[in-house]
């Protein structure tokens, strides 16, 4: 414990400010979805939602994130019943109106026909007979086209994920093929293959929205080591990216702690790089019954336990000048008003969004998560960057700081 006390004091009080802004907002991939099916989001007082764009804004949330995918339509029965369904057309929709509701836009690329993550990166379909070469243009090409249709509409993206939980690498082959995998600690050659996908997504990015900022995402939140490895080695083959995007879901990765000791190291590291908790999230209800880690001690599955989860997050992501973006993933599923057998959207409920499924009420700890951009306490729940009151950014904020996310 004291060894993280020391580190999180260095960081805080010398960390080299990035000079960006801080923003806050959640993953809402399937709003369209819900909403085209009649979901009720409600406010606190049960009053319903008309716009849940508009009302996460009033909230202090800055930011939103899509997930869009090559060609949905390929998809599983079982993946389209867990959410695949984001194709271009739903993601100029999407994109469009979050700008219009004067919201910033992160768009987080696939490149896939369904999920992307550690355990999946499967060419799409139709690139799946292509050549190195011929795929590595045409990530240039989709990805510039793609970038080209949105801003017709008015849905420029402000931040960019040039691949999702590209922990192992992306655009693997096809399913039951030789997969040709990349990590942290993968050599020479797999790392220049995997490098050069990622400088042509990064080089349409920027010729064709120069303001966005580019996030190359890693799924291992917590895992100090192989984070450095990941990101140095990216960065040592020519990837060009300004933010280091991390998934933390503290059921997955553990504690806090160990995020924080991930977080420090990167600081460390790559202190030009923004970092991003770009995807976060914990249970409210019915947490499942083999979760990796079980904090249901320190955070109850409630709608307090949730909310005191997030609070200490903001608390923790808070101290660091470099970490500049929160998104809770996720965060709209509500399957609240819809018949279960006609009008669903899913083929189970999400029991760790923002919004309760059975009642359609907010939960508070959407409310939690403004007080990383305001530093303030909100309700007086949230912590702020000044902890203890004194108008200065120190030593006792450290202090107070380890007693709260100690329970102290």
């Amino acid at each position: 414990m004291r060894k993280i006390l020391l580190t999180i004091m260095v960081v805080a009080l010398g960390a080299v400010a990035s000079g960006a802004t801080r923003d806050v907002g959640g993953d809402l991939s399937l709003l369209l979805q819900y909403e085209n099916h009649g979901a009720n989001f409600k406010d606190l007082n049960g009053n319903r939602i008309s716009n849940v764009l508009a009302y996460v804004k009033a909230q202090g949330w800055t930011s939103i994130r899509v997930r869009l995918f090559v060609d949905p339509s390929n998809a599983s029965s079982e993946d389209k019943g867990e959410g695949v369904c984001q194709d271009l057309a739903y993601v100029k929709q999407l994109g469009a109106k979050i700008k219009a509701n004067g919201l910033k836009f992160m768009l987080d690329f696939h490149y896939s026909d369904s999920w992307a993550d550690p355990l999946q990166q499967y060419t799409p379909a139709a690139w799946a007979s292509l050549s190195e070469s011929e795929l590595q243009a045409k990530v240039y090409e989709y990805t510039t086209d793609c970038l080209q249709q949105l801003k017709a509409v008015g849905a420029t993206p402000d931040f960019i994920q040039i691949g999702n939980e590209i922990a192992y690498g992306m655009l693997w082959g096809v399913q039951g093929g030789t997969l040709q995998k990349c990590n942290a600690n993968s050599g020479t050659s797999e790392w220049a293959r995997f490098s050069a996908l990622l400088i042509q997504a990064s080089r349409a990015c920027r010729e064709q929205c120069p303001d966005a900022k580019i996030i190359v995402h890693h799924d291992r939140g917590n895992e100090a080591t192989t984070l450095y490895n990941f990101y140095s080695k990216a960065i040592n083959n020519g990837v060009d990216f300004d933010v280091i995007g991390l998934s933390y879901y503290p059921f997955y990765r553990g504690n806090l702690p160990s995020l924080d000791t991930a977080i420090e190291r990167l600081v460390q590291a790559f202190p030009a790089k923004e970092i991003m908790i770009v995807e976060t999230g914990y249970y409210h209800k019915w947490q499942p019954s083999n979760p990796d880690y079980d904090y249901s001690w320190l955070y109850p599955i409630s709608h307090d336990g949730q909310a005191k989860y997030a609070r200490d997050l903001v608390a923790h992501m808070s101290i660091y000048d470099n970490v500049t973006g929160i998104y809770w993933w996720w965060a709209e599923a509500n399957e609240y008003g819809l018949n279960w057998n006609t009008q669903r959207v899913t083929d189970a409920w999400y029991n760790a969004g923002l919004w309760d499924n059975e009642t359609g009420k907010v939960l508070p700890a959407l409310f939690e998560l403004q007080n990383f951009v305001t530093g303030s306490s909100g309700s007086g729940s949230g912590v702020p960057n000044d902890i203890d009151g004194d108008s200065q950014v120190d030593v006792n904020d450290v202090v107070v700081l380890a007693g709260i996310v100690m329970g102290n």
